[in-house]
């Protein structure tokens, strides 16, 4: 697979080609993708998928809230295990959101050599969201490439969608989120140095410094996996502002606690994957009560980690 970051770095005679946000690659992502790959194959023709950076939102509305599900390097990572051969990933400027859909659109068909256009049954680009289906119909009789609308996947007849997703991790409801992905919803980042509390209560956490952009599961006790150098290994892991030693409210940490580990871990980037929510957070009245919490949540955690997603 070949990542590009623009139009100008590719020219190709034919393919089948998909636009979106595909933010989470989630189960209605992989669909899509899943069936472009299939089809473009089976002609001997690459799948290409045209994405975008930063989120539209952001640069048009000025969103400044943690909103994206996945980094752009682990959406690129997923997108390329489904088999696209080339994902194109586009700067999002407001130059770009003044396009004309029909220049767009010339654009793709000049530089990919367009025969297929997949997209979603709610898409539109261009210019004031200009190029709708009804729109890239009409242009695929221009530029010779056949419109093809894929249903909305839905789970217990609700349409799944990135929104959603991040509705569902912001309540804490991890296993909502995780089906909609196909996938355990992770975050990763270095481990930093923190104040050394949880080492000197025999708790040693790995506080994990995450993508700021990125949307953080509610606050509360988890169950994880978590990946050191290409390991698996169970965990828990708390978000939150640690409120029996805090006094003043703190911006909400993620610090995991790997079970059955003991190595240095400062400095070295990790996974950490969401399976179950254990219990929110609270104020304990001694330490030895947050102890025995915590070995309560451990062997929860263990009971839930079991099993794959």
């Amino acid at each position: 697979m070949q990542h590009l970051s623009s139009l100008d770095q590719i020219h190709l005679d034919a393919s089948w080609v998909t636009i979106g946000s595909f933010d989470g690659v989630h189960r209605a992502h992989q669909e899509i993708v899943a069936r472009l790959v299939a089809g473009a194959h089976a002609q001997n023709l690459p799948a290409v998928l045209v994405t975008f950076f930063p989120h539209p939102s952001v640069v048009l509305r000025g969103n400044q809230d943690a909103i994206y599900l996945t980094t752009p390097d682990e959406r690129a990572e997923l997108i390329g295990a489904l088999g696209i051969d080339t994902i194109i990933t586009l700067k999002f400027t407001r130059e770009l959101s003044t396009t004309p859909a029909k220049d767009f659109i010339a654009s793709l068909s000049s530089r990919l050599g367009m025969k297929q256009l997949w997209v979603g049954f709610n898409f539109a680009l261009g210019r004031g969201r200009e190029g709708d289906i009804s729109t890239l119909r009409l242009f695929g009789d221009i530029y010779g490439y056949q419109l093809v609308v894929t249903p909305p996947v839905k789970i217990n007849e609700e349409a799944i969608s990135s929104s959603l997703i991040r509705a569902a991790l912001t309540k804490g409801e991890i296993d909502r989120a995780n089906r909609m992905l196909n996938r355990c919803y992770s975050v990763e980042g270095p481990v930093m140095h923190g104040d050394g509390r949880g080492r000197s209560i025999g708790i040693p956490t790995a506080n994990l410094d995450v993508w700021p952009e990125q949307v953080i599961p509610a606050i509360g006790v988890y169950a994880t996996w978590t990946t050191v150098d290409g390991q698996r290994h169970p965990s828990v892991t708390n978000i939150g502002v640690r409120p029996t030693f805090e006094n003043q409210p703190q911006q909400p940490r993620v610090e995991t606690l790997i079970l059955d580990f003991d190595q240095d871990l400062y400095g070295k980037k990790v996974r950490v994957e969401f399976v179950e929510y254990l219990r929110g957070e609270r104020k304990f009245p001694s330490v030895d009560a947050l102890l025995s919490q915590i070995r309560q949540d451990i062997e929860r955690a263990r009971g839930s980690l079991t099993h794959e997603f």
